[in-house]
């Protein structure tokens, strides 16, 4: 089959089409032909430096949207000929951005019909990411405020969708020449970071999801009310000082890594069924120009997902 596989470190020069032998299923797991992968920052990050993964070579890749091609043993939910997507176990589980992925069955759910590979390809790992932050590790109510940074980017735009599914008062940050996304999908407050300083915009808020790291965390602690949670996807570990001064605000601070779970992928699932949650779009390349999506990506003007076909 073919892979975007790397032998070394690097720009995305190191990102080469090759043949590599085809994985079989085991027992509970099934083999998915792909038709679309997202591509996400972990991915050019993990492609630049060592950060989870071993030493290359190796083939990046998390989303996956496909069809089954062959079940291992007692495997139940899912038969050759089904359409499903889902993430791959992040972050050893990689290697989607070929024309097969081996994974266990529970990693996908059955795709809606109304949604394409290319819609269904983007979504896994920033929706998963998005869930968990929001619903599974804050606990978001309806009625509650909740601020978003980088609300237009791949998981902030999919946040931003999945809060206002649950009734939430929405918040967000971008750039001006976002303002306008964002209130398409659905964001109460748009707040340009450029112009205004986001913590004296923001007012009264009950959970924060920081997308971005860096000074975010505690300068969104002035923003929120006491007993709010403040999370973050940004960071391998949870800084200390971080903690601390949310602590002293009355805050719950928690650092996120996104993991697999087949009911949050059928929630998400559900809301993509249902118009709720849709992924925007910014760029669709084939799987052989995997380099130039990386360079796409590492502009830091995409809005929403780039996703490779295969």
């Amino acid at each position: 089959m073919r892979a975007i596989r790397q032998e070394v470190l690097g720009g995305p020069e190191v990102l080469e089409l090759a043949e590599v032998e085809r994985p079989e299923p085991g027992p509970t797991e099934v083999l998915v032909r792909v038709r679309a992968a997202g591509v996400n920052p972990t991915d050019w990050k993990h492609r630049a430096m060592k950060i989870f993964l071993p030493d290359p070579p190796f083939t990046l890749g998390w989303d996956v949207s496909g069809v089954v091609e062959k079940t291992g043993f007692g495997v139940t939910i899912h038969k050759p000929g089904d359409e499903v997507f889902g993430m791959l176990r992040y972050p050893h589980g990689v290697g989607s951005h070929a024309e097969y992925v081996v994974a266990p069955s529970r990693t996908f759910v059955r795709k809606p019909a109304g949604i394409d590979h290319v819609q269904a390809g983007a979504l896994p790992l920033a929706a998963l990411t998005a869930w968990q932050a929001l619903v599974d590790t804050a606990g978001l109510r309806e009625g509650q405020r909740v601020l978003v940074h980088a609300a237009a980017g791949g998981v902030g735009h999919l946040a931003v969708q999945i809060a206002k599914a649950r009734g939430a008062h929405v918040l967000g940050t971008a750039s001006g020449p976002k303002q306008g996304f964002l209130r398409e999908i659905g964001v109460d407050e748009p707040i340009d970071y450029r112009s205004v300083d986001f913590a004296e915009a923001a007012r009264d808020v009950d959970v924060v999801l920081d997308t971005i790291g860096g000074d975010y965390g505690p300068r969104s602690l002035r923003a929120m009310r006491r007993g709010g949670t403040l999370v973050t996807v940004a960071g391998r570990a949870q800084p200390e000082d971080i903690a601390r001064q949310a602590a002293e605000h009355g805050v719950r601070f928690e650092t996120l890594l996104v993991e697999p779970d087949f009911h949050a992928m059928s929630r998400i699932a559900e809301l993509a069924a249902s118009g709720r949650l849709r992924a925007e779009i910014d760029t669709v390349l084939p799987l052989a120009d995997a380099a130039k999506a990386h360079e796409r990506g590492e502009t830091g003007r995409v809005s929403g997902k780039i996703v490779l076909t295969v």
